[in-house]
């Protein structure tokens, strides 16, 4: 008898926006993930653009924010 293996795969971001005190990204399996702002202290204090002002890092396992000097991992996100 032969078993498929099913192959494990990390989660990938697609985007990423705000509401007033969530962090929420969209990952490309479909999945949104949301987080309170307050526990990301630079992105809870940042104004509107400098949170907006993102880019995905490592195809997706990653967000980044340049003038923030902030770096969050979607995996981090999920645990």
């Amino acid at each position: 008898m032969n078993t498929l293996a099913q192959a494990k795969t990390n989660p990938l971001a697609g985007d990423v926006h705000f509401s007033e005190d969530m962090l929420c990204v969209l990952l490309l399996d479909g999945r949104e993930v949301c987080a309170p702002l307050e526990w990301f202290p630079r992105l809870r204090d940042a104004s509107e653009e400098e949170r907006n002002d993102w880019r995905l890092i490592g195809g997706g396992v990653g967000i980044h924010w340049e003038k923030l000097d902030e770096d969050l991992s979607v995996s981090g996100l999920l645990n």
